[in-house]
């Protein structure tokens, strides 16, 4: 993700340009909460390279379409922003999936506030291969279908996740300030770096704290991903279930509608979390029903900053360490999770996000005060073993180069973006505007000096022609009206 911003850094109020076609039905390029917060798409790979190859050629090729010299912001805490007011919602059209898609965003608007909505982030889906499971589950010992068996290692996975995201946090957290802007009229506890800029001396990641993702109403959710049913259950409950505040609000003002219904989530992708189990469904089908019936397929990590020295916010050392600690957290013993560790896994989250580069900083592990960097380098040094199988898998070193570098992080946590993005703003005397603006400037640069082939070219200009095709298709085909699509949604 990443919004669109004006040659001075302010946020865009253009719409969506043409030329990216539909944000409705564009598989590569679409928009999230904002009409002015851009999404990538890459289409699920199993070369590394090549994908990070298509997400190049998806940015250069927005890049070379943005109208008025716009540039991408590369940070994941927002450009200045006065107020909810400023951020446009994301539109996609007069079909009732399209105003469905903006009502959400209303909803959303209404429940939160804009301001948290436009955190950018870096979502990464994994899986393994369909040729793993037969096997595994041999050497599991395991009675249970392929399918179950399937879903119910994801979901040790995912157990496993939480325990140590803050690892991830610590690691690839960019976002350890903001403009001052973003707090206003809310309670924090950030310092003042400069009189435009907040920061906590030794933070990784506000995006994953308290001026992030973050709902008061949804803390009264346990969701522990035990196993599918009851996860299923509690988003279901949630997605049915009155919340008061919401009821006060409403679901219509006259003949405005505000938010979906009045329940504690309007849909199931409201519900925040750093990891989402996931599964492709046919347009219609709900989320939670595909899931039910025919489990998980794959996994979605939400816990990413977008690192702003790097092109795309990512590179390859970094996804070969992800796929390193995500196979270690399936391989891994994983308990089931109670309340107690529950609420210990969010405390060391926190914890992680704001203080994260204290090298006295403790976490608890069962109860137990441990140092952050004790922990860290026994964790990294038990994701060298999945690296290792990885590249014996692949007939290279690059896996454990990988873990050898986040290695060195623990070690000095000035080699972390968290820490350099500081050092760099002390040693400028740079704002975290200036900063942002400097590197959304040297990445526009970098973007715009190379040409796409043609055929690039052309794929993307077809996707983008097409995707304007379907959404009219779409537009045309609907034969009742969004009060009674509406009311079925909410029933279903």
């Amino acid at each position: 993700e990443s919004l669109r911003v004006s040659p001075e850094g302010s946020i865009s109020l253009r719409p969506h340009p043409d030329s990216l076609g539909s944000a409705l039905t564009n598989r590569y390029i679409t928009t999230d909460f904002s009409e002015s917060l851009l999404e990538f798409i890459t289409p699920a790979n199993t070369d590394i390279d090549e994908c990070l190859g298509m997400l190049e050629n998806i940015h250069r090729f927005t890049m070379q379409n943005l109208e008025q010299d716009e540039l991408l912001w590369v940070a994941s805490m927002p450009c200045p922003l006065q107020s909810d007011a400023e951020i446009p919602l994301a539109q996609y059209g007069s079909s009732n999936i399209g105003r469905m898609k903006t009502l959400y965003r209303s909803g959303l608007h209404h429940r939160y506030g804009s301001l948290m909505q436009v955190i950018s982030g870096l979502h990464y889906n994994f899986s393994m291969p369909e040729s793993f499971w037969q096997p595994f589950r041999e050497i599991c010992g395991s009675e249970e279908s392929l399918q179950d068996f399937r879903t119910s290692r994801y979901l040790h996975l995912i157990r496993n996740f939480h325990r140590f995201s803050w690892l991830l946090v610590y690691l690839f957290g960019a976002s350890p300030a903001a403009c001052k802007c973003f707090v206003q009229g809310r309670e924090h506890s950030l310092e003042e770096f400069d009189d435009r800029s907040l920061y906590l001396p030794n933070a990784t990641c506000l995006r994953m704290g308290r001026l992030g993702y973050k709902s008061e109403a949804q803390k009264s959710l346990f969701v522990c991903y035990n196993e599918l049913g009851s996860y299923v259950e509690c988003l279901h409950n949630a997605i049915h279930t009155p919340y008061p505040a919401y009821e006060e609000l409403g679901q219509k003002q006259g003949d405005e509608y505000l938010q979906i219904n009045t329940n504690l989530l309007q849909l199931e992708n409201e519900f925040y979390s750093t990891i989402r189990p996931k599964r492709n469904v046919a347009s219609g089908t709900r989320p939670l029903d595909g899931l039910m019936n025919e489990g998980i397929e794959y996994i979605e990590v939400r816990a990413l900053d977008l690192n702003p020295y790097l092109p795309l916010g990512i590179d390859a050392e970094q996804v070969r360490f992800l796929d390193s600690f995500l196979l270690h957290c399936l391989l891994s013993d994983s308990p089931e999770c109670n309340k107690d560790e529950f609420f210990e896994v969010a405390n060391n989250l926190t914890l992680v996000v704001e203080q994260g580069r204290d090298p006295e900083l403790e976490l608890k592990r069962e109860g137990k005060a441990l140092k952050l960097r004790d922990w860290a380098g026994a964790l990294v040094e038990d994701i060298e073993h999945s690296a290792a199988l990885l590249d014996k898998s692949h007939g290279t070193s690059a896996y454990s180069n990988s873990v050898a570098a986040q290695m060195a992080k623990v070690k000095d946590s000035e080699l972390t973006p968290s820490g350099q993005i500081l050092k760099d703003m002390e040693e400028g005397q740079l704002s975290f505007f200036d900063f942002s603006m400097e590197n959304s400037r040297k990445i526009r640069d970098y973007f715009q000096q190379g040409d796409l082939d043609q055929a690039t070219v052309s794929r993307f200009m077809a996707a983008g022609e097409r995707s304007i095709e379907m959404q009219e298709e779409i537009e045309e085909a609907d034969e009742i009206s969004f009060d009674d699509y509406l009311t079925a949604w909410n029933e279903g």
